[in-house]
């Protein structure tokens, strides 16, 4: 095209998508950069020609366009400028679009004294993070994941052979790229432990977002080889060391389309964000929740590895994890199917109050509760009979039908307050008193 050509095509597209994006110009001049090793010529080109290649290389995508369900909500690292009795909230919410992508997406809101509810209005703009890979790897730690994934083998003990104890994905790239090499005759048979290294590797990754942006329009779409086919459930809680440094983590389901992995991140301000590899034999399956703050000096996790009792999980390591014990099965009717957690337990003086799902007859989805024991979670000391939410006629159709189901609650001002999925096409609130709750309570 000449020059003339790419100003007029650049001209309309920039008439046509005019107010649909907020930095329509960085953004297409990124994606030209992300394909550049592809031009045919080593000419310097004009930047209007640089733009409309990277917008060839460029898709519209809505994000929520399918499904905005299974919310968690954790108070606002900002509670400046409220009223008395007043505090903002953070929900995330899982968004899936087109293809059944799933990602994070998130909105804020204020809850007042008397716990009415009060959303913020949502951006209409999506903004994409800068990506940074993990700035360092350690070989051991590295190594011992590789075999837990079953890709120890030779092939991996030269890989890991050229490498220092502590190394860099650019390192890691040179030593398989060498290793490849030396076993070119072999190539397909290594293949897939190629594969599982490099996606190893990747799974661990920072996310940064402009400070001027939004939240509602900070965007956490899949980026490692794990996510490929979405970031499913994100549990996000506010957890507090005892030296008082806060930290949101948020436990969620890496899905490549064959796989499940459990990941976490982690984020101090929701501007900068963290995602890690869970380890060791107590990780499978999906479902982690992890308690907001150590219990006798170590992290507490309740998980469900087996898709159908609820289990928990002690470790002195955030990220390694090794031992569980099944603490709940499933006891009454409306969850003879499956039990597990919807979200982080809530400390109460009574003791842990842990929200569950429940799976009944037809797969109709329930949300119950259950307390444990605040010295020895493990304990379990009361358990509702009957479910606190279950799908009514408004709720049952959907995405998903007859799913009722959430990933973190809240209690403010004694009340506890539920964000949950109506049969995961769209979220809501329902509210109830921490009182008539511990009161249902049943001993177990």
């Amino acid at each position: 095209m000449s020059e003339e050509e790419v100003d007029k095509q650049l001209s309309h597209i920039v008439e046509e998508f005019h107010g649909r994006h907020q930095r329509p110009r960085d953004f297409l001049l990124r994606r030209f950069d992300r394909v550049r090793e592809h031009l045919i010529t080593d000419a310097p080109l004009s930047e209007n020609r640089q733009l409309l290649i990277g917008a060839y290389f460029t898709q519209e995508y809505a994000v929520e366009s399918a499904a905005l369900f299974n919310p968690s909500i954790v108070w606002h690292p900002d509670q400046a400028g409220l009223s008395v009795g007043s505090k903002r909230f953070v929900v995330s919410l899982r968004a899936t679009g087109e293809g059944h992508l799933s990602s994070i997406t998130f909105r804020t809101g204020v809850i007042d004294a008397q716990c009415r509810i009060e959303m913020d209005e949502p951006t209409r703009f999506a903004t994409p993070p800068n990506v940074l890979p993990d700035p360092g790897y350690q070989k051991a730690l590295f190594h011992r994941k590789l075999t837990e994934l079953g890709l120890a083998g030779v092939f991996t003990n030269h890989v890991m052979d050229r490498l220092d104890e502590e190394f860099s994905l650019e390192q890691l790239d040179a030593a398989l790229l060498l290793t490849v090499r030396e076993n070119r005759s072999r190539h397909q048979e290594h293949l897939t432990v190629y594969d599982g290294i490099v996606a190893l590797a990747k799974s661990n990754y920072e996310i940064i977002y402009p400070t001027d942006t939004k939240l509602s329009e900070r965007l956490i779409l899949p980026y490692s080889p794990t996510e490929s086919a979405g970031i499913e459930d994100a549990r996000f809680v506010c957890f507090e060391e005892p030296d008082g440094d806060i930290r949101y983590y948020a436990t969620y389901s890496a899905y490549d389309g064959k796989v499940v992995l459990p990941q976490m991140l982690e984020t101090a301000d929701f501007l900068r964000f963290r995602m890690h590899t869970l380890n060791g034999p107590g990780v499978a399956n999906k479902g982690f929740a992890l308690f907001p703050r150590r219990v006798n000096d170590r992290y507490v996790m309740i998980s469900r590895q087996d898709g159908e009792n609820l289990f928990l999980m002690e470790s002195d390591n955030l990220y390694f994890w090794h031992s569980k014990r099944i603490i709940v099965r499933p006891t009454f009717p409306w969850e003879y199917v499956q039990i597990g957690n919807c979200g982080s337990p809530i400390e109460t003086d009574a003791g842990w109050l842990v929200l569950t799902h429940g799976v009944g007859a037809m797969r109709k989805y329930s949300i119950g509760a259950l307390l444990l024991d605040r010295d020895d979670p493990s304990r379990v000391i009361g358990r509702l009979r009957h479910p606190l939410v279950t799908p009514d006629e408004n709720e049952r159709e959907g995405y998903v039908p007859n799913v009722v189901y959430s990933c973190g609650a809240a209690v403010h001002e004694g009340v506890l307050i539920i964000p949950y999925a109506m049969s995961d096409y769209a979220s809501t609130f329902a509210t109830i008193g921490m009182d008539e709750v511990l009161a249902a309570m049943e001993p177990a």
